[in-house]
């Protein structure tokens, strides 16, 4: 069986954080993502749809550091439904994407292509690297546990200067 979630979003407020009594961060993200298409009288439609993501450990500790309301960002991982209950002591249901790897990809739904203020462009998983570091970028992997994850400045940053193509018309006659 497989349950694997991969999204690109832009986060819709800075992350909520909080720690469980042992010290564990558990970090809440709510991300947008935004599929545009055609309509069937030819109009540009838009969807939005809205997620919650949940980050454990490290990883929620880096996106609480980094990521901030715009923030475009990669999650990769599973969707869980948890129960829970009520102030009125009836069950709920929640249902999330718990987060096992993160990418901060820099842009923001504005389109500003420089990101986050505090955002540094960095890779980070929860387990195997897809990839690591190559290309020798400035960005740190981090696998879930440690690592010193130091902010970096918008001028370390190699793609901060390139350019969004979040405008670019989605056109269905496209032969391939």
């Amino acid at each position: 069986m497989l349950n694997k979630v991969m999204l690109i979003g832009n986060l819709g407020a800075d992350p909520e954080t909080r720690f469980t009594q042992d010290g564990t961060c558990v970090c809440n993200l709510r991300l947008a993502t935004t599929e545009k298409f055609k309509g069937r009288d030819g109009n540009q439609q838009e969807k939005t749809e809205w997620h919650r993501v949940v980050l454990w450990g490290r990883l929620g500790e880096i996106a609480n550091q980094y990521l901030t309301k715009g923030a475009r960002v990669y999650i990769e991982g599973k969707i869980e439904t948890r129960k829970w209950t009520n102030k009125e002591g009836q069950d709920q249901y929640t249902t999330e994407i718990r987060a096992n790897e993160m990418k901060m990809l820099g842009g923001t739904a504005a389109g500003g292509g420089g990101g986050a203020p505090r955002s540094g462009g960095g890779d980070f998983g929860g387990g195997q690297s897809h990839g690591g570091n190559q290309g020798g970028g400035n960005f740190p992997t981090h696998g879930g546990g440690g690592g010193n994850a130091a902010p970096k400045s918008r001028s370390n940053d190699p793609f901060a200067n390139s350019p969004d193509f979040g405008d670019v018309p989605i056109d269905d006659d496209i032969p391939f």
